[in-house]
């Protein structure tokens, strides 16, 4: 396809997932594609740093196993999804308590949950957990702090309000997509309270979880991202990529032909069939794919809409001493402090920790207090009912425009081709998440592939003064 004045069929802008699932599948229809990438590593916000031994995410996101795209990366059998235990913790009034777990998977053993029996499959043998401790501890600022006991669904309200949520899960997670689409649009918060569910319900269980999924404390995002957040949850579990979050994009970066990635190189501006770079000059092609994420999108293709951006800081710590609360994701249903969810990320996926060692990451959305490790020390101290004076901060790393906003009306399928010979992708033309991204990856490259394959004339080379995107 490659004719002798183009140096590549398609120029991919960004070496994100989005962009690097695009060159997939380009580069497997036989298109000679070049992937350019301003920082020195892959990934984009998909990072994950390397301290003593330790890997450190620097957003964190939460991944629902129940969704198809990130084991569509290629390689045998993709990355590795490393699940938490079933459902989550919820600190409510001193305690912990399970829920969102399928009823099989209810009780002290899932609510500890050990690593063996988290990340084990059917025939994987299982050991009985190590006991709890029964004591009251100080916590950080010197006094008692009682440690949290388990309980089943119990700031759920009644066994009938247990009941009714975990029939309206099931039914969540049987419901075809295009009928949560068609659901009347609100921002999550008001949904969630017109849906006829107990107040303690939705403010014990769904608005943590949801917060957490949607990196949105507020829950102003789109009540159909929110359901379909939520469908994903009920269809599965909720994992961490093995090796951190950088795994998948390596992975997709390696199963790439050599030399289709280049790093540390800076695109200029754009054209339908060329890029300029600070580096090397002007690259001629068939076709250019914008692949960054929104603000720098919006650089190069003047007039694309910029969302706004949920904050998120996530606080990593290492101690001798775990947490006993195991593989689970524990959420503050009592948001009494600054942390939304936090795990010991260790006990899910042990490559994230030198042997002997925990890791402790604590997520806080929105914008942290001014002495965000304080806070978030003290915060911990109660959730995990345990002294945190002595952990050891290893990293805070804060990312101001980390998730781009959905607030309604939002549009889930926002168009990819601008032009033909210029195409856009990423989270902000999908989904907020790693499945939106890789999505709009998989139909940006379908697009390129349509045009290029119809014959369809493409435009002569000019830089693009204004891209018209809804």
């Amino acid at each position: 396809m490659l004719e002798p004045a183009y140096q590549a069929d398609v120029v991919v802008v960004g070496a994100g997932i989005a962009g690097l699932s695009a060159a997939h599948r380009l580069t497997s229809a036989g298109v000679t594609t070049t992937v350019l990438e301003v920082a020195h590593t892959v990934g984009g916000r998909m990072a994950t740093e390397k301290i003593d031994g330790f890997r450190l995410d620097r957003i964190g996101q939460l991944l629902p196993t129940a969704l198809p795209e990130p084991h569509r990366a290629p390689g045998p059998a993709g990355p590795a999804l490393l699940p938490f235990a079933p459902g989550v913790l919820l600190h409510s009034e001193g305690r912990h308590h399970l829920a969102g777990a399928p009823a099989g998977a209810r009780g002290a053993r899932s609510a500890r949950g050990a690593l063996h029996a988290v990340r084990a499959l059917a025939s994987a043998p299982r050991s009985a957990p190590a006991p709890r401790r029964a004591v009251h501890i100080p916590h950080a600022s010197g006094r008692p702090a009682p440690a949290p006991r388990t309980r089943v669904g119990a700031p759920l309200g009644t066994a009938v309000d247990q009941a009714r949520l975990g029939a309206a899960l099931t039914r969540l997670a049987n419901t075809p997509v295009e009928r949560l689409l068609a659901r009347p649009e609100l921002p999550a918060a008001q949904a969630l309270a017109v849906r006829g569910l107990p107040a303690r319900t939705i403010d014990g269980f769904l608005r943590p979880l949801l917060a957490a999924l949607l990196c949105d404390p507020d829950l102003t995002t789109s009540s159909r991202c929110a359901d379909l957040a939520l469908r994903a949850f009920a269809g599965g579990r909720l994992g961490l990529p093995e090796g951190g979050a950088e795994a998948l994009p390596e992975l997709l970066a390696r199963t790439l032909p050599p030399g289709t990635v280049h790093t540390g190189v800076r695109v200029t501006s754009v054209a339908t069939n060329a890029v300029t770079t600070a580096e090397h000059g002007v690259i001629r092609c068939r076709a250019v794919l914008v692949a960054t994420d929104a603000r720098a999108a919006a650089e190069l293709l003047p007039g694309l809409r910029v969302p706004d951006f949920h904050p998120v800081t996530v606080v990593h710590h290492t101690t001798d001493e775990p947490p006993t609360t195991g593989a689970a994701l524990l959420l503050d249903a009592d948001r009494g402090g600054p942390v939304a969810h936090t795990a010991v990320v260790s006990q899910v996926d042990p490559s994230r920790a030198p042997a002997g060692r925990t890791l402790v990451s604590s997520t806080v959305l929105g914008p942290p207090p001014p002495d965000v490790d304080t806070a978030v020390r003290i915060h911990l101290s109660r959730l995990y009912g345990t002294p945190t004076t002595r952990w050891e901060t290893l990293a805070v790393h804060h990312t101001p425009e980390a998730v781009p906003t959905m607030r309604p009306p939002h549009d889930l399928r926002r168009p990819v081709r601008l032009l033909a010979g210029l195409y856009v992708c990423g989270d902000h033309r999908d989904t907020s998440t790693v499945h939106g991204a890789l999505h709009s990856g998989h139909r940006a490259s379908a697009a390129i592939l349509t045009d290029l394959g119809s014959g369809r004339p493409m435009h002569a080379a000019e830089t693009v003064a204004s891209a018209q995107a809804a």
